[in-house]
C-alpha cells in the first residue's frame, strides 16, 4: 500500500452534515471483551490493594516486582538529576517555565457580592485534596513521555493541589527513565509510584495501603487506561476521555508542501489511528503534499505506523475557498488545527470548534505539544464542540455562598413558597412557612 491511497474529496458542490458524515462519527470503539478485563482489575485492586498492585506489575511489567519497589525515593529522584543530558535539561526547565506562565492566567478567583437587602452571594474556589497523574511506560522507558508531566502536573500545582500523585509503569528492573523523575521534581510531584495500566487507576481511584486515593485523576494511556478512567469516573474526577490524536490543517496555495506533509506525519507517527487531514482550496498544493508525504515518510523510524495511519486515517478534502474550510473544520471539531494560510488571524474569526488553533507557517502542533505553554492535553473525537483543554480548572471545584438577612427572607419567602408548592415539595414549602 502507498500513500497514494490516500482517500481525497472533492467539495466544491459542499453539502453540509454529508461531506463529513464519517469523520464525523468518531468514537472510540470499546470491546465489551477489554471492559471486563478491566472491571475485574479495578475489582481486585479495590480488594487485595497493593498485593494486587504487585501482582498484576509482576505479570505484564517487571518478573522480580516486589512491595518496596511500588515508591520512588527521594534520593532516586534527586541522582535522576546527574543521569540526564544537561541540554533535554535545560529544554524541559524553558517549558516549565511557558507552561506555568500560561497556566497562570487561568486560575479564577473567589468572590462575593453584597446586596442592598442584606443579601450576600458568591463563589468560593478551592483546589481538590489530591490529584492523580498517569504518565505511560514509553516503550520500556525508553522514550519517556516528560511533556506528559509537566502538562499535568504544573496546572495541578497552580490550582494548589498540595498532593500530586505521579503513577508509571516500570521498565526492567524496576527502572524508572530518570528523565521522568526530573520532570516530575520540576512539576511539584509529592510522590511517584511505580505502577502503571488500569491497575494504577484503580490504585488512586480507590486507594491502597501504599497509594492513598486522590480526588482527580489525569493523564494519557491505552485502551485499558482509558476504560479504566470512564469506569472509576462516577467516583472520582477524570480529565477527559481521550481518543487517539488529530490534526486538521487547512491552507491555500501560499502553503509550504513541506511543511504541510510534515505536520500530518508529526501526528500520524503516534499510532495507526491517528487521524490527519489537510482541507484546502489548491489541487496543486494537494498533489506536491502527496510527494511530501511518501518522501518525508521515508526518512522516519516508525514509518509503518505512520504509513499506515495517513492510508486508513488521511484524507485530503478540496473545497472552492477557505470560508468553506472553516465550516469543515467547525465541523471536524478537530483536536489540533493548523491555519496555515496567508492570513490566519482574519479566518481565526470563523473557527468555533477546535482543541487547539496554530497560526501561521511558523507555528507547528509539536511547538504545542513541548514548549508554547498552552496545554497539549485536548478534547478529541469531536469532543472541541463542548470541551476544552487540560487546565487549572480541572484541579479546582467551585461551592456556592449564600447568605439571607431576615429582611432579605421576608421578601423571597412566598415566591419560594410558591414555586415548591407547583412541585409538590411541601417540605420545601414548610421549611420557609415555620420561619414566618
Amino acid at each position: 500500500m502507498t500513500l497514494l491511497d490516500m482517500r481525497t474529496l472533492d467539495a466544491t458542490s459542499y453539502d453540509k452534515g454529508e461531506l463529513t458524515k464519517s469523520l464525523l462519527r468518531r468514537k472510540l470503539d470499546i470491546s465489551p471483551e477489554i471492559e471486563l478485563q478491566v472491571k475485574e482489575i479495578l475489582g481486585r485492586v479495590k480488594e487485595k490493594g497493593d498485593e494486587a498492585l504487585c501482582e498484576f506489575t509482576r505479570r505484564f511489567d517487571c518478573p522480580d516486582f516486589d512491595f518496596e519497589d511500588l515508591r520512588v525515593s527521594k534520593d532516586e529522584i534527586e541522582r535522576a538529576f546527574g543521569q540526564v543530558d544537561p541540554r533535554v535539561l535545560s529544554s524541559l526547565e524553558k517549558a516549565k517555565t511557558n507552561i506555568e506562565e500560561f497556566h497562570k492566567r487561568q486560575v479564577p478567583r473567589s468572590w462575593f457580592e453584597t446586596k442592598e437587602d442584606g443579601t450576600i452571594l458568591g463563589q468560593m474556589v478551592n483546589p481538590v485534596g489530591a490529584a492523580g497523574l498517569y504518565v505511560p511506560g514509553g516503550t520500556g522507558g525508553k522514550t519517556p513521555l516528560v511533556s506528559s508531566v509537566l502538562m499535568n502536573a504544573i496546572p495541578a500545582r497552580i490550582a494548589g493541589v498540595k498532593r500530586i500523585v505521579l503513577c508509571t509503569p516500570p521498565g526492567e528492573g524496576a527502572k524508572i527513565s530518570p528523565y521522568l523523575l526530573v520532570a516530575a521534581k520540576l512539576s511539584g510531584v509529592t510522590e511517584i509510584f511505580r505502577v502503571g495500566s488500569a491497575w494504577a487507576i484503580g490504585a488512586m481511584a480507590y486507594g491502597t495501603d501504599t497509594i492513598k486515593k486522590v480526588d482527580v485523576i489525569a493523564g494519557p494511556g491505552n485502551i485499558f487506561v482509558t476504560v479504566a478512567k470512564k469506569i472509576i469516573s462516577g467516583t472520582t474526577g477524570i480529565d477527559m476521555i481521550a481518543g487517539p490524536s488529530e490534526i486538521l490543517i487547512i491552507a491555500d496555495d501560499s502553503a509550504d508542501p513541506e511543511f504541510v506533509a510534515a505536520d500530518m506525519l508529526s501526528q500520524a507517527e503516534h499510532d495507526t489511528m491517528a487521524t490527519s487531514i489537510l482541507v484546502t482550496s489548491s489541487r496543486f498544493l494537494m498533489d506536491k503534499v502527496k510527494i511530501s508525504l511518501e518522501k518525508q515518510l521515508s526518512m522516519l523510524p516508525r514509518a509503518d505506523i505512520a504509513r499506515e495511519s495517513i492510508n486508513k486515517n488521511g484524507l485530503m478534502i478540496y473545497v472552492k475557498d477557505l470560508e468553506v474550510a472553516s465550516d469543515v473544520a467547525n465541523e471536524i471539531a478537530p483536536e489540533h488545527l493548523e491555519l496555515f494560510v496567508e492570513n490566519p488571524w482574519e479566518l481565526l474569526t470563523r473557527i468555533k470548534n477546535a482543541g487547539a488553533i496554530f497560526l501561521g507557517k511558523f507555528s507547528p502542533e509539536p511547538i504545542g505539544d513541548y514548549i508554547a505553554g498552552p496545554n497539549h492535553v485536548l478534547p478529541t473525537m469531536g469532543t472541541a464542540r463542548f470541551s476544552s483543554a487540560l487546565g487549572v480548572e480541572t484541579f479546582l471545584k467551585r461551592s456556592s455562598i449564600i447568605y439571607y438577612s431576615r429582611n432579605a427572607f421576608l421578601k423571597d419567602a412566598k415566591d419560594v413558597m410558591s414555586i415548591a408548592e407547583v412541585e409538590g415539595l411541601i417540605a420545601h414549602k414548610n421549611s420557609i412557612k415555620v420561619r414566618l
